[in-house]
């Protein structure tokens, strides 16, 4: 993947507004367990009063508190509250929220801030709980005494009076023993326990407490509903981001590797068989496209949410972290495994789809001789083989991937069991609330989905790692054949003239050439024929004039300018070239007729198909040039497959042109005919023309003749039939000796 790297650079800034948007979107999934815990303990257990700092306290319950409390906290306590009372000029104001204010002052908080809240919270929280209990020691008095401070007393006895008498140094004695039973409670669950007394404090101030406690749980449902809409937008938007991303990259990727694929010669089109070059600009690039999709909306994602849900958990309850800890471990144990499972099949399924693909491929291609040799149980078991080699290789990894998800389900129930078990003992001893572990239990669970979407990942991105390796390698071929930066260009005219010196060629790996040592001159009005016996290098010879294959040694000249000096651009625009075996593309017979030019006239068009002789069958058709061509032209005869491909050279009308046994599909008569033709319309134009048949090349003003790679003969027909043997040999055992007298 790495090696692709650079063509995420144009995504840049999509790819870091989506991690924005994935920290966003994460911040809310982590908040909402947060709140959850709030509306248990603050909204159910704590009746809507979210802290042990009442919004009002009456005068004489604030006289009991302060009580309990050091000068220093008594005073910082009153200074944070205002006495309000008949005389004041906010009673009006405050009468109806706390109507107790008729009857006496009441302590109304001023507008103070979080933190000071949270500072005065154990304070007045442990004082509320003191008074609570001292008069809990009023109503549980028995023969009418209390044991208070080590002595018996009457219960009638009004005890506040009595430690309002006290010295500050024994009511602080007496304050600090009420504390001692605070000590082992946390700050949430003094300020949860205080809330009893506190909630009796605002019925006394005749607040209505069930309001109170809806209000804060549908007001705390708001806030949530509104971070959940926050967080799905942000789950959309990174999704079209991912989407758009994924597929920009994607379609870059295969731009290049197609634009790179154009530029091979056949050199490096033998290092890659066809069905792997459509493997890797398909499957492949779709692999890539899939986990880049994923990887924006998981890959950065899931790391947030680990170590976000790790801290938030560890803010709920670190005696608890321990629990995480054997998560995270099982849980990288079982991505461990599994990767060291799956990554070297991966690599096998990617080779696996290219042996499908060729099998495939043979068979649609060669239907016609599957069918002709009754080979079709053959091909269906091999086609099988290579189906059934896939499908298992599939089948494992998928086992592999599936077993991941019972066990991270198992991991995740019993982590959650662990939770409950663990937390329940805590929520017992009063040194956790129930809506904490509820919370801790959701951010385990978000920890665990955080590993899982990392190990998705892991499972994909070799699968994609190895498909990115097979693409890369397509783009980082160096083409053999390449344009010289100082290139040279030929006149705006050209004469035509091909020129072969010394000329040399050997297959790339091959131990001996193919062709050896040619010298020879093709002139402009002339057509050369070569012949020879199969694999004389017939084809391989006429495959260096467009530069398919470079010379190994000698040079090619066209007008006295070394080919490989030109463009290629520059000197396929004068070749007009028909394979041996004839290409159509799927559309119709003119849109093929124009691929040699666009811009061609319907009249030039219609010229070239007459001199092809293709003009009687097309006219034969319903839609004449616009007769539909299926993909390959397998819908026309091989004749007129090869009839189209010469018209298609002649609408190019170029200096040079090349007929690669063209014509061995046409029947004597049509050949004869489009011969006449092409050398009244290609008068000046220089032919090149291979030929297996030696009625085509007879006429040919000059002929040469290969074999085994080398030049054994040059003239006509009849200085040929006289001096060259190998020339004999071949026009004997097509013609009689009448023929070729």
């Amino acid at each position: 993947m790495v090696k692709l790297a650079k063509y995420a650079k144009p995504f840049i800034m999509p790819l870091i507004v989506a991690i924005a948007l994935l920290f966003v979107q994460a911040m809310t999934d982590l908040a909402l367990p947060d709140y959850m815990s709030n509306i248990v303990n603050k909204g159910i257990q704590q009746n809507g009063i979210e802290n042990a700092v009442p919004s009002a306290i009456t005068q004489s319950k604030m006289n009991k508190l302060t009580l309990f409390m050091s000068e220093n906290d008594k005073k910082e306590v009153i200074d944070n509250y205002t006495l309000i009372n008949k005389d004041s000029s906010d009673y009006e104001k405050y009468v109806k929220d706390y109507p107790q204010l008729e009857k006496e002052s009441v302590y109304v908080l001023k507008d103070i801030s979080k933190s000071e809240i949270d500072k005065l919270n154990p304070t007045i929280g442990k004082a509320f709980l003191t008074v609570s209990g001292v008069d809990k020691m009023k109503s549980e008095a028995k023969n009418g005494k209390i044991n208070f401070n080590g002595q018996e007393i009457p219960s009638n006895t009004d005890l506040f009076a009595l430690l309002g008498k006290l010295s500050e140094e024994q009511r602080t004695k007496v304050s600090e023993q009420a504390n001692k039973k605070f000590e082992e409670l946390g700050d949430s669950m003094i300020v949860q326990a205080a809330i009893a007394p506190i909630k009796d404090e605002y019925k006394a101030l005749g607040v209505n407490t069930d309001k109170l406690q809806s209000s804060y749980i549908k007001r705390t449902g708001v806030t949530m509903l509104g971070i959940s809409l926050i967080g799905a937008v942000c789950t959309i938007l990174v999704g079209f981001l991912g989407a758009k991303i994924a597929a920009g990259l994607s379609r870059n990727l295969r731009r290049d590797v197609f634009t790179k694929v154009e530029s091979f010669s056949n050199t490096e089109f033998d290092k890659f068989s066809t069905a792997s070059l459509i493997t890797r600009t398909t499957n492949d690039i779709t692999q890539i496209q899939m986990v880049i999709n994923m990887s924006v909306r998981m890959v950065f994602y899931a790391p947030i949410m680990g170590v976000g849900g790790i801290l938030r958990a560890l803010q709920k309850s670190h005696s608890m972290s321990w629990i995480i800890a054997v998560a995270v471990i099982a849980l990288l144990g079982l991505i461990l495994i599994v990767f060291s499972i799956a990554l070297p099949k991966f690599k096998a399924i990617q080779k696996l789809i290219d042996r499908l693909n060729l099998v495939t491929r043979e068979n649609l291609s060669g239907m016609m001789v599957i069918r002709a040799f009754s080979t079709q149980k053959f091909e269906e078991q091999r086609f099988d083989k290579a189906n059934k080699d896939l499908t298992g290789t599939n089948l494992f990894v998928n086992r592999v991937m599936v077993s991941m998800m019972p066990i991270m389900m198992l991991i995740m129930n019993g982590i959650t069991l662990l939770i409950v078990w663990v937390g329940a003992h805590q929520v017992a001893q009063s040194s956790m609330q129930v809506g904490d572990m509820m919370a801790f239990m959701q951010y385990a669970m978000q920890i665990i989905f955080s590993f899982l979407m990392l190990s998705m990942m892991f499972i994909l991105i070799p699968r994609a790692s190895v498909a990115a390796d097979r693409v890369a390698e397509v783009l980082a071929v160096q083409p053999v054949i390449v344009d010289k930066k100082d290139s040279k260009h030929f006149e705006k005219e050209i004469q035509g003239t091909i020129e072969f010196k010394n000329v040399s060629f050997r297959y790339p790996g091959a131990e001996e050439d193919v062709i050896k040592d040619l010298n020879f001159k093709a002139l402009p009005g002339q057509t050369t024929a070569i012949i020879g016996s199969t694999g004389a290098g017939k084809t391989t010879l006429i495959n260096l004039v467009p530069r398919f294959y470079d010379v190994t040694d000698g040079q090619i000249l066209i007008d006295g300018i070394d080919i490989r000096e030109v463009p290629q651009k520059e000197l396929r625009d004068k070749i007009g070239y028909v394979p041996q075996k004839g290409s159509l593309f799927s559309g119709t017979i003119e849109s093929n007729l124009k691929y040699a030019d666009e811009n061609s006239s319907e009249e030039n068009i219609r010229r070239a198909a007459e001199i092809a002789q293709a003009i009687e069958f097309i006219s034969e058709r319903p839609e004449g040039f616009e007769t539909a061509i299926s993909q390959g032209g397998t819908n026309v005869s091989g004749g007129q497959k090869q009839r189209l491909s010469i018209a298609r050279a002649l609408v190019k009308r170029p200096e040079i042109y090349i007929f690669d046994d063209s014509f061995s599909a046409l029947d004597f008569k049509t050949d004869a005919a489009l011969r006449r033709a092409l050398k009244k319309n290609t008068g000046s134009s220089t032919v090149l023309l291979v030929a297996q048949r030696i009625s085509t090349i007879m006429n040919a003003e000059q002929i040469i003749v290969l074999d085994e790679g080398k030049i054994v003969g040059v003239g006509t027909h009849k200085e040929l039939i006289k001096n060259c043997a190998t020339y004999q040999e071949i026009a004997s055992s097509q013609l009689s000796k009448e023929e070729l007298a």
